[in-house]
Parts: structure tokens; C-alpha cells; sequence
């Protein structure tokens, strides 16, 4: 992780069928994705790491970040971590400020509504319960055995390693790509399993998984009581 990288994809046949797209739909939607149907994509890039960066300002301060939507209430503890703006150096399309919570600290439950290819397996549907920051319950209405494995792949498995908020609106809908769905403006995602050391996380396990919550239709993010997200729609930052 110390050599400068970039991770991406290119459109394929393959990538469009799993998102339901004809080839040429799909490679609007990556342009879109990608921020070159803008006048000036560096522009547009600079525009989103600037908004990035006061959301990081707004969230920098916070103790506690809450999770609210149909079938989700979470609350995790962020106090003292740092948040990274991700601007489109490691990954393209990017668009997203991630962390990593207290490994302890989540308790609650999600429903986590993006549909997930893990390795090429469908998972969906996925509803997790947490107590002091540990997975006590888990179910998926598609995938319920891949869900199962990979809760059990190590001790870190069932902690969280990261949470992001999606900033890019230029990725309007789930394909299946975490890459990127995760992105979606108006979602925030929560991975199970390794931190990142550069975000203060502690969490070690050989699992990264990122599963999306869509905040769009009836969802909110707050920091300390205050609204940072609602049905999708970031308040002003």
C-alpha cells in the first residue's frame, strides 16, 4: 500500500448484462461515473474534492454518526478517527469520505439495500445486528450461505473495518460493481472486516467487504444530532 495505485474498469459485455444495460447505456453510465460528460471532467473532480473536504471539516468533530432508514438504525462511534477524502487518486471512479468507527462501537441494526457480486455471487437483501461493534445476528435474502462464510472467515470478520459516504452523483443507480456502487451519491457503505491504518482503524481480518445502505428513498445520516444526510441529499456543508 505504499506505491502509488489506481484501481478502475473498463465496459464490457459482461459488466452491462450484470447491470441490465445494452453495452452502449452502459458505457454512458461509466462516462457519467467518470465525470467526462462535464465540460471540464478536472473541473468537476476539483468541484467534488473541495465539497469533500468540508464535509471531512464537518465530520472531523464528531463523536457519533447515526444511521436511519427502513429496517436500519445504527449508531457508531467516530470520535478521534480521521476521515479521507477520496478524490479519484486510488480509485476511479471516486467520490466518498470514508473512516473507520471504534471497532466496538456499533450497535444497532442495518438493512443493507444495494445488491452485492462478491467474488461473482449474488448477495442481497443482507440485514446485520450488531452489539458493542460485533455481528450477533445476519441474514440475506439472497446469498445467505456467502454472507455466513465470510462472517466467519476470521475474528475480524464481524467488526467493521470502514464507513463511507457516497458523494458521486453522477452514479444515479446499483449495476452490481461495489466499485461503483459504493460511490452512489446519497448512500453511505460499511465494510466488514480490515481498517485502514491511515483512518486510525484497528480492525485485522483477511475480509474487506463493502455492503451499501440507499439512503434516497426515506433515509437519513446524522453526526451528533445533526442532519448531515437526508432522503439522499446532503445538507449544506
Amino acid at each position: 500500500m505504499k506505491k502509488r495505485w489506481c484501481s478502475t474498469l473498463w465496459p464490457t459485455e459482461a459488466l452491462a448484462l450484470q447491470a441490465g444495460m445494452t453495452v452502449e447505456d452502459y458505457m454512458g453510465f461509466v462516462a457519467r461515473a467518470l465525470f467526462l460528460d462535464q465540460a471540464d471532467p478536472l473541473v468537476a473532480w476539483g468541484g467534488l474534492r473541495t465539497f469533500q473536504d468540508k464535509l471531512i471539516e464537518r465530520l472531523k468533530a464528531a463523536r457519533d454518526v447515526r444511521i436511519e432508514a427502513d429496517g436500519t438504525d445504527l449508531t457508531l462511534r467516530v470520535a478521534g478517527r480521521t476521515w479521507v477524502n477520496s478524490d479519484g487518486k486510488r480509485n476511479m471512479p471516486s467520490g466518498e469520505v470514508f473512516t473507520g468507527p471504534h471497532e466496538s462501537s456499533a450497535n444497532g441494526r442495518i438493512r443493507f439495500t444495494v445488491r452485492s457480486a462478491p467474488q461473482g455471487v449474488d448477495v442481497d437483501g443482507v440485514e446485520l445486528e450488531f452489539r458493542d461493534g460485533e455481528v450477533v445476528g445476519a441474514r440475506a435474502e439472497t446469498g445467505d450461505e456467502y454472507l455466513q462464510r465470510a462472517l466467519e472467515t476470521d475474528d475480524g470478520a464481524r467488526r467493521l473495518g470502514e464507513l463511507g459516504i457516497g458523494t458521486n452523483f453522477g452514479i444515479d443507480r446499483p449495476t452490481g460493481t461495489i466499485l461503483f456502487d459504493e460511490k452512489i451519491g446519497g448512500t453511505v457503505h460499511l465494510a466488514l472486516g480490515r481498517s485502514y491504518p491511515e483512518t486510525g482503524g484497528k480492525n485485522a481480518s483477511a475480509l474487506h467487504w463493502d455492503l451499501i445502505c440507499d439512503l434516497r428513498q426515506g433515509g437519513q445520516l446524522t453526526a451528533d444530532g445533526d442532519v448531515l444526510m437526508l432522503n439522499g441529499r446532503f445538507a449544506r456543508v
